[in-house]
This record gives C-alpha cells, sequence and structure tokens, in this order.
C-alpha cells in the first residue's frame, strides 16, 4: 500500500518539473524573440544607422577688425544686438582721414589743370611751328631773291651772306621749334585728361584717401547677432585688432564627429536627423550630409601625436563629418554656435560620392558691403575732373 506521503512527494516534485519546464520554454522564447528582434532591428534599421553625440552647432563667426588705425568715438551695437548688412559698428575719430581727403581731391585738382596746361601747351608749339614754317619760307624765298641779284653783280656777296645766314637761323628755329612740339606732344600723346598718367595717380591717391576716411567707419559685413564685443569707447585701435564678432544665425550647421569605424557607407548627401539638447526629442531638424573631413581631428591639432616614439596605443580616431540644417527648421527652432547634438545619418542611399567631386561654382560666402565705397570714390573722381575741365571737349580730347 502506497504511502500518502510519498505520492504527495512524487506530485510535488511533478509540478515542480512541469513548472521549470514551462519557465525554460518561456525563457527560450523571449531568448529566440529578443534574438530574433535584435536581428531583425539590424537587418531593418541598426545597419543603415549611424549615430553619434560628439556634435556641435557651428556657423561664421564674422570677426569686425579695424583696416586702420583710429581712436574709438562711437560703438552702434552691444552684444546680443541684432544688425543688418551695413550697418555703422564702430566709428572712429575722422578728423585726420578727412584732412587726408580733402589734401587728395586738391591735388587730383591741380593736376587736371596741369594737364589742361600740358594740352594748351601742344596748341601753342603748333602755333609757333607754323610760324616758323612761315619764317622759313619768307627766309628761303628773300635768299633765293638775293642769289639770282648777286649772280647779276645787283648787291654784295655780303648781303647774300647774310640772307644765307637768316635762311640758316629759320631753319634752326624751325628745328628747334618742331623738337619742343615733339616733347609736348609726348607728354599728352594718346590720352584725354581723365586718362592722363598724372590725373591717374592723383585718382588712385584720392581712392585710397578716400578709403581711408570710409574705414573710420566699421560696418557690418553680413545681417547677424552682436558677439564677443571687447571695444571701448577712447579706445585707440591698430589695424586687425578684435573688436567684436556679428554671427549669422541663419547660417549654421553641425560638425558630427563620426568614429573611423562608422564612414564606410557615409555619403555626401544621405539625409539626417537631428535632436538639439536646447529643445530635447520635441524638435526634430532633418538635413544632409554636406561633406566628410579630409583629415582626422588629432591630425589637425595644434600638436599632433607622435605615435612613433615610446609605447604606443591605438585609439580610434574621429573625423568631423559637416551637415547641413534645413533653414526652415532653423528658423522656427534658432541654434546657437557650440550647442551639443545627436546626429542620426540614413546610410541606405549610398550613390553619393565620399569625397567633392568638383570645385565650387560660386563664393560660399560674400558680402557686398563694401562695394559701393569705391563706386563713390570714382563719382567724387569723375565730379573733380569735370569741374576742373575747361569744357566737355577738353575732357574728351
Amino acid at each position: 500500500m502506497a504511502n500518502p506521503t510519498d505520492t504527495a512527494v512524487n506530485e510535488q516534485d511533478v509540478n515542480n518539473q512541469r513548472k521549470r519546464k514551462t519557465w525554460l520554454i518561456a525563457l527560450a522564447l523571449i531568448v529566440v524573440a529578443l534574438g530574433a528582434g535584435t536581428w531583425a532591428w539590424h537587418e531593418l534599421y541598426g545597419r543603415w544607422s549611424e549615430s553619434t553625440d560628439d556634435a556641435y552647432v557651428n556657423g561664421n563667426v564674422v570677426e569686425i577688425t579695424p583696416l586702420i588705425s583710429g581712436t574709438v568715438v562711437s560703438i552702434g551695437a552691444d552684444d546680443g544686438d541684432l544688425v543688418q548688412a551695413g550697418q555703422e559698428l564702430i566709428r572712429f575719430d575722422p578728423s585726420d582721414a578727412e584732412v587726408g581727403l580733402q589734401a587728395a581731391e586738391a591735388k587730383l585738382a591741380r593736376a587736371v589743370r596741369q594737364v589742361r596746361g600740358l594740352y594748351s601747351n601742344v596748341d601753342g608749339q603748333k602755333a609757333q611751328v607754323a610760324a616758323r614754317k612761315a619764317e622759313l619760307q619768307k627766309a628761303q624765298e628773300n635768299y633765293n631773291r638775293r642769289k639770282t641779284l648777286a649772280a647779276g653783280g645787283a648787291i654784295s656777296q655780303e648781303e647774300l651772306s647774310h640772307a644765307r645766314d637768316d635762311l640758316a637761323s629759320a631753319q634752326s628755329a624751325l628745328s628747334n621749334a618742331q623738337q619742343q612740339l615733339n616733347t609736348t606732344t609726348a607728354l599728352v600723346d594718346d590720352t584725354v585728361v581723365s586718362s592722363h598718367p598724372e590725373v591717374q595717380a592723383a585718382a588712385a591717391e584720392l581712392r585710397q584717401a578716400y578709403l581711408s576716411n570710409a574705414r573710420t567707419t566699421l560696418v557690418a559685413p553680413v545681417t547677424g547677432y552682436v558677439a564677443k564685443r571687447t571695444v571701448q569707447l577712447g579706445q585707440r585701435l591698430e589695424p586687425g585688432t578684435a573688436t567684436m564678432a556679428v554671427i549669422p544665425l541663419d547660417q549654421l550647421w553641425i560638425d558630427a564627429n563620426f568614429k573611423e569605424t562608422q564612414l564606410r557607407n557615409m555619403r555626401i548627401g544621405q539625409p539626417v536627423e537631428i535632436t538639439a539638447d536646447l529643445y530635447g526629442s520635441d524638435v526634430k531638424y532633418n538635413g544632409t550630409i554636406d561633406s566628410l573631413g579630409a583629415g582626422t581631428g588629432s591630425a589637425f591639432a595644434l600638436l599632433p601625436a607622435q605615435n612613433a616614439t615610446g609605447n604606443w596605443i591605438k585609439i580610434v580616431q574621429r573625423v568631423p563629418v559637416r551637415v547641413h540644417i534645413n533653414p526652415e527648421q532653423l528658423a522656427r527652432h534658432p541654434l546657437r554656435i557650440g550647442l551639443s547634438t545627436l546626429v542620426d545619418v540614413d546610410l541606405h542611399d549610398q550613390s553619393g560620392p565620399v569625397l567633392a567631386q568638383q570645385p565650387p561654382q560660386k563664393a560660399s560666402f560674400a558680402t557686398q558691403v563694401y562695394d559701393r565705397q569705391l563706386a563713390e570714390a570714382d563719382t567724387l573722381i569723375a565730379r573733380l575732373i569735370h569741374d576742373n575741365s575747361a569744357s566737355d571737349k577738353t575732357a574728351q580730347r
């Protein structure tokens, strides 16, 4: 007869084995599910994506530096202010530059009048040559008459000699006048007043003086926000001194530093998803890869690593990848230079090149705020030449 206690123990063992088997099967199913999920994630997303949080917002930092020496008398903007392209930022004491400009204007006016005098000298020399030719012709005719009379004994040989001397003197006077005409003509030959070398030299000095005067006012090359202002009123500045910076926040990009092992399938033009720590995951930016760096960060460091000395430890290098940000999204959610971001690159499209295949067809960044300075100088030069010319006819000879 079976012992009830043994029967209970056997039933408990069976139940425990059944439960253990169930847990093992469940665990196996979980492991299989996790493995399948991991495989599916890798095949569908993982191997087609590379991401890094070693990525930061970067952009143009336009340093405002003077081109001439000067003393600051006005500061037009401070840190955080929005400035438009061409807006005055700093003004120097203009006294010295204005005096130099006035001197250059006077020198150009004097040069124009002196060149006009050269043209007048040419006309005078031509008239003198014509008079000398008339005198030579008269002396020649007088000599011919006296030569005929002397042959018939009507006049003495001494009178004929005087006529011969007068003819030689007239010929010498004509030759001298012709030489003077050639010398004077060489000073103005194939030129007009505005293109004469003396006028051109004076005009060049006036342009330089005008630019020096214009450069007493430092303007913003681009539209942006002021940062890093260090200049103070009354400060004496030398050319190249950093005064402040203007940052155009609509010209930002991401510098993402990827490991060298992540670059195999990365191509220019691939889509990128960007998350900024400033806004968190609520705001997503779309972008594209603009370029892959031509070297690692350590290669361009101020003190590159020297691996040929002593012990060597291999370190995975990082390469900077520039990412263009969608400008419309950037306008809605502005970023700042230096902010941290998370960058995720979609590697599905690998049709693009690894490196740029053609040079840029136009300037990446440009400003036209300085163009009008020379245009205004040329307008001033044209007015001075016109005002100091006798007439339009003289200026266009």
